[in-house]
């Protein structure tokens, strides 16, 4: 049993570092970067990681288009997907719902929260 995989997804590199950062040095986690959504897309399905941490608002495809997108193929179709937003609106947590999504968190977030919501729906997973 290896590492465990974690795609992060985010076109802002200081908070993909931070995110990043956070879950490998306090999660222990393998961490796989991408900087937007169509990224994400194509390294998950390359990568297949035991769950993904997608920002919302991404140039070439948003976090939510990445989420429809990797719900429609088989080996995601239970992987959770966290999907971060620095907006509470409940439209936008409504089409996260919508998008497949398994969690959404807005930012800013402290890195324990992160790292704890992650084991938590791991460890569902497993």
């Amino acid at each position: 049993m290896g590492m465990i995989k974690i795609l992060v997804a985010d076109d802002e590199p200081d908070v993909l570092f931070m995110t990043s950062f956070s879950l490998r040095s306090l999660g222990g986690f393998e961490v796989i970067e991408a900087h937007n959504g169509a990224e994400a897309v194509e390294l998950a399905l390359q990568v297949e990681p035991e769950l993904l941490v997608l920002d919302i608002k991404m140039p070439k495809m948003t976090g939510y288009e990445a989420c429809r997108e990797l719900r429609k193929h088989p080996q995601f179709a239970s992987t959770p997907i966290i999907l971060l937003s620095a907006k509470g609106q409940k439209t936008e947590i409504d089409e996260g719902w919508e998008s497949g999504a398994t969690e959404y968190m807005l930012k800013p977030y402290a890195p324990a929260t992160l790292i704890g919501r992650v084991r938590e729906l791991l460890s569902t997973q497993a």
